[in-house]
């Protein structure tokens, strides 16, 4: 399936892109979210815990690794949020027994690459790129004209749950000012700089 590539320009965008993401999760779901120190994954995450209108402030749970949000209404999903940033890999995954929830809930995984793909078969990757990230793989730099850090999504499905699904129209549409990326606008962006 096709990648489906956003650009923000503000936190609030971000978490914009997270609520419209929350439209098109079901319970089940599993989100594995990609992307270096400060990159934006939480902001998305709160968007997609507002969306799914869960409970409780939606924060990094860095230190206490998952955190269960219960849904506010009956029949909606619960989030499921975990950053395994601190994880050694599948094995401490398993043993945080996040399965048990997987069925009845949405489950983000913040720094899940490599470690959460093994939850489900049907997922989002979701990678976010710094505007002004300059180490690793992150080396991309977004110069934006309002002088904002602007972020880069790049949305991948994986799993025929996602056939059909218009991840492009939903979370960017004509009318948003999240503007989709395309090949085009990146080289043209890159052109202006040199």
């Amino acid at each position: 399936m096709v990648p489906v590539q956003l650009r923000t320009r503000s936190a609030e965008q971000t978490a914009e892109v997270g609520r419209r993401l929350a439209a098109l999760l079901e319970p089940g779901d599993v989100v594995i979210l990609a992307g270096g120190l400060g990159a934006g994954k939480t902001t998305l995450t709160q968007g997609i815990g507002a969306g799914l209108e869960v409970r409780g402030e939606v924060t990094s749970p860095t230190f206490v690794i998952s955190r269960v949000h219960p849904a506010q209404q009956p029949g909606r999903p619960s989030l499921v949020h975990v950053d395994a940033y601190r994880l050694g890999g599948r094995v401490e995954l398993d043993d945080l027994d996040v399965d048990a929830f997987i069925d009845d809930a949405v489950t983000v995984v913040e720094w899940g690459e490599g470690v959460a793909e093994p939850l489900a078969a049907d997922r989002l990757h979701v990678h976010l790129v710094r505007a002004a990230a300059a180490s690793g793989r992150d080396e991309q730099v977004l110069d934006d004209p309002d002088g904002q850090e602007g972020r880069l999504i790049t949305v991948t499905p994986v799993g025929s749950r996602w056939g059909g699904v218009p991840l492009r129209s939903a979370l960017a549409p004509e009318t948003s000012s999240v503007a989709p990326e395309t090949a085009q606008t990146v080289q043209e962006r890159n052109a202006a700089r040199l």
